[in-house]
């Protein structure tokens, strides 16, 4: 695979630079003004909207890429923040007009396709739920997430008289004597609970700005509007629901059984969190790679090994410079892979610090990284934006389809065997997590003018509701009472977090296939993949040879899978 280079831009100048909303506004213009008077016009308009939209959304991404590698760099937080006050209430009111401008032109019924059929929807979705005074509480918003980051990115921990990233002190817990563990946990807890406060307000103030904005749309609350912001066509509120039952019903008992293995391997009386991590038959923490240019080197082989192309992916985004994958001081948490869209090859962002969840974590946004790399030539932009059951898809698919490879990271068949099993039981115990962390955010937002005291109680009663009492917080009440706060997702982006359970499910349905018959398996993923947007959430995993389907008895059919899977590990 040739390294891309950017398109030839058909509407906007080759040297076009954003500084200002006055850069772009002359653009929109031209468009608005555009007569749709044949269907030769139309299609040209529509090419010229995603050109615009592809530009647009890679400046921004670029702008959030660096703010987030250096979160201590105001200059690169200034700039983020410009573009979401300065630029992008600008561009909202235009893209109401655009909508409408599309769907009020006779022409529009002629669009040919189901893909058409689909952006047509949710197109006419947006101008139902279009504010204009919604655009500075949007704007506000996001400024107001990028707080989260700031907080938990300045968080370190002294452990052992050096300083260490929060994701390097967990690694911490995958080592030593128990009493050692115990000591790096509190010094975490203690960090977390210093901005338990400030958090608490910062997510009170969130929650406030988005019931005003629903609102403000005509909604009962944010939760229904978010359904509606985020083009949730396929599936309902009530299917959410049907999901967190399913999961209580068939996985708690397994993580409670998963919890009391470990705890009998380990020889205590009670679990308590800092035994979590460390691995319950006294061996050392798996350590799949001993830098990071090693990680990216077996990945690449990794992937090429699952299928060249895949491979070839990872490849391009090296040569690129698109990988920023250590954790470092004053690095934004957490990882994402986020698509560029002028220029098709996306951009991953890491804290790796050696761990195998930073093997996994790569393979996770190695996946998003293929499907970006299959979807950059769909004729319009947004039909390389899918929905997150379909992104999320992409990315659990090929943390299990790329585990048959993991040797190329462990030279000892043991700790290959003991990564595997770590996985497999990881991937079922999230699930509990996943549903307690939407069902938090249904009760959040349907009762939006909760005290702080309310929703720690429902926290804690939800949270009960999905996680076996094997674990012991006597004493430290407060560390799970503040638990949620570590979720990203809450405070950037809401109710974006079910689809990873909703993807777990048919990822493992798709592992299900490649254990069967890997190269078929392999082609239906990329062909699934390839469609973008274009088709429906339900006959995108069709298309994979996986359902879309949240019933008990379709999750335990796929959790006895799964169990039995880890039976033949040992």
């Amino acid at each position: 695979m040739k390294v891309p280079v950017r398109p030839t831009r058909n509407f906007l100048p080759q040297d076009l630079s954003i500084e200002t909303w006055s850069d772009l506004e002359p653009w929109f213009n031209r468009l608005l003004n555009v007569e749709l008077d044949s269907l030769l016009a139309l299609n040209a308009w529509l090419k010229n909207l995603s050109e615009l939209e592809a530009v647009i959304e890679e400046d921004l991404a670029w702008r959030y890429i660096r703010m987030t590698i250096n979160t201590k760099d105001e200059a690169l937080a200034q700039r983020y923040q410009q573009f979401v006050t300065d630029i992008q209430p600008n561009i909202s009111p235009f893209g109401d007009k655009f909508n409408k401008k599309l769907v009020n032109s006779p022409l529009c019924a002629e669009l040919k396709g189901e893909a058409y059929d689909i952006y047509v929807r949710k197109i006419q979705e947006d101008i139902r739920i279009f504010r204009e005074k919604n655009i500075a509480i949007q704007a506000d918003l996001q400024t107001k997430a990028q707080e989260f980051g700031a907080i938990t990115g300045a968080m370190n921990v002294d452990v052992g008289g050096k300083t260490l990233t929060m994701q390097a002190a967990a690694a911490e817990l995958q080592k030593g004597k128990r009493e050692y563990r115990e000591a790096v946990w509190h010094a975490m807890n203690d960090v977390r609970l210093k901005s338990r406060d400030e958090l608490d307000q910062l997510f009170t103030e969130l929650v406030a700005k988005r019931h005003e904005m629903a609102q403000n749309a005509g909604f009962e609350n944010f939760r229904d509007y978010q359904f509606s912001a985020l083009g949730r066509f396929d599936y309902s509120k009530e299917d959410c629901f049907d999901f967190h039952e399913s999961i209580a019903l068939e996985l708690t008992p397994l993580v409670g059984t998963f919890q009391e293995e470990r705890r009998e391997k380990l020889g205590v009386v009670r679990l308590r969190p800092w035994d979590l991590a460390i691995d319950p038959e006294g061996n050392e923490p798996l350590n799949p790679f001993g830098t990071v240019e090693d990680l990216i080197a077996n990945s690449i082989k990794a992937f090429s090994k699952v299928d060249p192309y895949c491979g070839e992916c990872l490849e391009v985004m090296n040569t690129m410079k698109h990988l920023d994958l250590a954790s470092k001081d004053g690095k934004s948490p957490g990882g994402y892979n986020y698509p560029l869209y002028e220029i098709g090859v996306p951009f991953i962002f890491m804290n790796a610090v050696g761990t195998q969840r930073d093997l996994v974590t790569m393979m996770h946004e190695g996946g998003h990284a293929v499907h970006s790399f299959l979807t950059r030539n769909l004729e319009l932009t947004s039909f390389q934006s899918c929905p997150s059951e379909v992104a999320e898809l992409a990315s659990m698919s090929m943390e299990l389809i790329s585990m048959d490879h993991w040797g190329l990271f462990y030279g000892d068949d043991k700790d290959l065997l003991r990564a595997k099993k770590e996985h497999l039981q990881d991937l079922l115990a999230v699930l509990p997590w996943i549903a307690i962390i939407d069902k938090f955010q249904h009760w959040v937002y349907e009762n939006p003018h909760h005290s702080i005291e309310e929703r720690t109680a429902n926290w804690l009663a939800i949270y009960n509701q999905f996680m076996p009492d094997n674990v012991d917080y006597s004493g430290i009440e407060s560390s799970r009472e503040a638990m949620w706060q570590k979720q990203l997702h809450l405070f950037e982006v809401p109710f974006y977090y079910i689809e990873y359970g909703m993807a777990q499910l048919g990822a493992v349905a798709v592992w299900r296939n490649y254990k069967q018959d890997p190269k078929k398996a392999v082609e239906q993923y990329k062909s699934a993949l390839a469609l973008g947007y274009t088709k429906s959430i339900g006959q995108i995993y069709k298309t994979a040879g996986i359902e879309f389907n949240f019933s008990r008895d379709y999750v335990r059919e796929l959790v006895d899978f799964v169990k039995h899977e880890l039976a033949l590990l040992g």
